[in-house]
């Protein structure tokens, strides 16, 4: 039987290309599909599958091994129409899995483990459990499709995807689930009879960072500020105290995680390990190492390599937007003023945060950008850049600068990317003509370059023509932004 689309899932077509081929192998699969919580990793898998399973247990969040097993136990009893004892441990109620399944004459067997941290309690013994009945059973049966999910990120790839021990080698498939892009929200919120200009979607990703699970709460009885004002500002908001939730629910001590996205919203250019070592005061370990390890491969930052160095000059951003608003208003906020985001229209705060929620938009659609710039088939590469004020060997002297997006291209060009948010065309002045120029020149300087360098504006609605216009070479509007990857 060909798997096909299901029609309820929004994008993901990538993903579920992937579903379908690993349910045609001839042989047993053990399928990792990991990503940040509420992403809709369960929610892909059941509506692939129509919620069609032989079995579906889910993992529950800081719930004692005893209380686990009993509803392991549960549900084992519903799919099986047996009566059974509550497992003494997870090799028992592994080796109650196996007998139930074994007496299945199917031709495919589709088993869904969910939240599978959250079922390695402390001294539960169950990876050990779990590897046994893989390599001991599971694996030989060519029939069956083993999906485990797992919203904690560096449990599956350190626990299960990369384990040195019994399932070192064993997970073979692996599927990342990424947010949803603009063009995916754009079609998800229509789903929802939510018809809002590009703008104020943008608006909207923003705030919630293309995270299903939230834009799912919007109503489309309620304008975007009401949405944000009802979801993160009114007494007991459903999102209001999510964001301490989901430290608590991926990393085992939150507080140095939280530590640096908070030192990271507060610096928009960024930070080097040794000026976040430095700020947090903490040792030169491999405690840092690991916390911005963990933090690049659950999204919430991202590692840039410095134009023109390899390892070292590394720069790490926040570009997780659900927590950058949590951060700039959300945990600022006395609770008092239930109209806080609809009150802050004209307020600079929310300006300045426009503009830097912006640019992280726009790091999250560099495809979008490069094929608008008709360079997607030029080999290229992706990195930040900044310098101190220097004097160069004929003593000329030049400030400080920074550039947060630049694109090098194999065909002798580089693209200075400048992302400005606005509400309407906007216009190059004199004196921000002067600054890109100046910048352009700062660039060529320090860095010696030979190749074409294009000043490339990233914005809403394009530019305002006028005589300082032909200043940037090109431009990316917002609509190029919700192009289909």
């Amino acid at each position: 039987m060909i798997m096909e689309y299901n029609a309820n899932i929004i994008g993901r077509k990538y993903e579920q290309d992937l579903i379908a081929e690993y349910c045609e192998t001839p042989k047993a699969e053990l399928v990792a599909i990991y990503g940040r919580r509420r992403v809709g990793k369960t929610y892909l898998v059941k509506q692939f599958f129509a919620n069609d399973f032989d079995f579906y247990f889910t993992g529950s969040f800081e719930t004692p091994r005893s209380t686990q097993l009993k509803l392991f136990q549960k549900e084992l009893e519903r799919y099986s129409h047996v009566n059974r004892l509550k497992p003494k441990d997870w090799y028992d109620a592994f080796e109650q899995l196996r007998d139930y399944l074994s007496s299945l004459d199917k031709q495919r067997i589709i088993v869904f483990l969910d939240e599978l941290p959250w079922l390695d309690t402390p001294k539960s013994g169950f990876l050990s459990a779990f590897s046994y009945f893989w390599n001991s059973w599971a694996s030989s049966q060519n029939n069956l499709k083993l999906f485990v999910c797992g919203s904690a990120t560096t449990w599956m790839l350190s626990k299960l995807v990369g384990d040195k021990g019994g399932m070192h080698g064993r997970v073979n498939r692996q599927i990342y689930l990424r947010p949803f892009s603009l063009a995916e929200t754009e079609q998800f919120l229509r789903t929802k009879n939510i018809d809002w200009e590009r703008y104020q979607i943008i608006e909207a990703y923003m705030t919630m960072g293309g995270i299903p699970y939230y834009l799912d709460m919007l109503k489309p009885s309620l304008t975007l500020d009401e949405n944000i004002d009802h979801l993160f500002f009114e007494k007991s908001a459903a999102l209001c105290t999510e964001h301490n939730f989901i430290f608590r629910s991926l990393f085992k001590d939150s507080r140095v995680y939280r530590a640096v996205v908070e030192l990271l919203s507060a610096n928009r250019n960024g930070l080097t390990r040794t000026d976040i070592q430095a700020a947090l005061n903490l040792d030169d370990g491999g405690l840092l190492t690991e916390v911005l390890d963990n933090l690049c491969k659950c999204d919430f930052i991202r590692r840039y390599t410095s134009f023109g160095k390899k390892e070292y000059g590394q720069i790490f951003h926040l570009t997780d937007l659900f927590s950058l608003f949590h951060l700039r208003f959300v945990d600022k906020s006395d609770g008092q003023d239930a109209h806080f985001w609809s009150n802050m229209q004209d307020n600079p705060r929310r300006t300045v945060w426009q503009g830097y929620a912006f640019e992280m938009v726009c790091l999250h659609h560099v495809a979008q950008i490069k094929r608008r710039l008709g360079i997607s088939g030029i080999l290229s590469e992706v990195c930040a850049w900044s310098c101190k004020a220097f004097v160069d060997k004929n003593g000329t002297e030049y400030k400080g600068t920074q550039i947060d997006l630049v694109i090098d291209r194999r065909d002798d060009t580089i693209n200075l990317c400048e992302a400005k948010f606005s509400s309407d065309e906007f216009a190059v002045t004199q004196e921000y003509a002067d600054r890109l120029n100046s910048r352009r020149e700062i660039f060529r300087a320090a860095t010696g370059t030979r190749k074409s360098l294009h000043t490339t504006l990233l914005t809403t609605y394009g530019l305002k023509r006028n005589k300082y216009s032909q200043t940037v070479h090109r431009e990316v509007t917002m609509d190029d932004l919700f192009m289909e990857d």
